[in-house]
């Protein structure tokens, strides 16, 4: 099947971008930074040919989805309230959410905040953090340094954005790469060259820099900067995830595995794939049937 036609879906006060195809049991796919929907398309026919309903949105920041300016638009509290409102938009109760880094942490979050709504998880790259040892930007920039992407991004807001819109080809082109580049993540805009074989072919790649040329960059590096709001905004929460649970890590991800996971998903499967952080999109076949294998048992 070809990648579905986008469709505008007002939710939560903002209209997100959505791709979605199929009938049945609901299934939602959350990207991750800097991805966009498209980085689903090896999975969503397998899904829709196992009988779900499969929605895709572009989350608030991507694609053609809305970009509110003000920083605080883009906390937890939004990104978890706009897939609640995704919910009642299509009138589900509840459904299997399936994440991948950052949408890997809002879908770990709604689990927590929503968890009425939320009956199956499967998160890719990014395990559950436990919030009480989860470090602060000043933690990180006091062990990682002030070059240190996440702390750039707080400590210097719009240089960054700047420098990937500007150079949004290259950027992507060094950063889809199925080794991890020991170039600085900032860097990767202006480096001639990195190492590793392109995680993405020339069509997937300009769909990706389209979108981005559309877009730029600062509405996701925008979910960067509520890092430490995020914190205070979860710490009252019962931090157990109670439903059932898949993380898939990538071997050669730059993330390791999580020691504590089990402690704060108790009811989680492990599963590791030969693969760096693109997992979905570097081993496509592999994902999708640990994934449909999964959701079967």
């Amino acid at each position: 099947m070809t990648f579905p036609e986008p469709t505008m879906v007002p939710v939560n006060g903002v209209e997100l971008e959505v791709f979605e195809a199929g009938t049945g049991k609901p299934v939602i796919l959350c990207h991750g930074w800097p991805e966009h929907a498209h980085s689903w398309r090896h999975q969503i026919p397998a899904l829709v040919e196992a009988g779900h309903h499969v929605i895709a949105p572009n989350q608030r920041g991507y694609g053609n989805s809305s970009r509110p300016p003000e920083v605080t638009a883009y906390d937890i509290k939004h990104l978890t309230g706009d897939l609640v409102a995704l919910l009642d938009h299509y009138g589900y109760d509840d459904a299997t959410f399936i994440g991948h880094d950052w949408g890997a942490y809002v879908v770990w979050s709604l689990a927590v905040l929503h968890p009425a709504r939320v009956n199956k998880v499967i998160n890719l790259s990014l395990p559950y953090l436990d919030r009480t040892a989860m470090p602060s930007i000043d933690f990180m920039e006091s062990v990682l340094g002030s070059d240190y992407y996440f702390v750039h991004f707080n400590r210097r807001p719009g240089v960054a954005d700047a420098l990937f819109d500007a150079n949004t080809a290259r950027f992507l082109g060094n950063l889809y790469r199925e080794l991890a580049s020991t170039t600085p993540l900032v860097d990767l805009a202006t480096a001639e060259s990195v190492p590793g074989e392109p995680v993405l072919n020339d069509e997937e790649l300009a769909v990706l820099v389209a979108a981005f040329e559309s877009s730029g960059f600062t509405g996701g590096i925008n979910w960067y900067r509520n890092f430490d709001r995020n914190l205070d905004l979860l710490a009252a929460v019962d931090p157990i995830v109670r439903q059932p649970a898949l993380m898939i890590y990538g071997d050669r991800d730059t993330i390791p595995p999580s020691p504590t996971l089990k402690d704060f998903v108790p009811g989680v499967d492990v599963l590791s794939l030969d693969a760096g952080h693109w997992i979905q999109q570097e081993r496509p076949e592999e994902t999708t049937q640990a994934i449909l294998k999964w959701l079967a048992d």
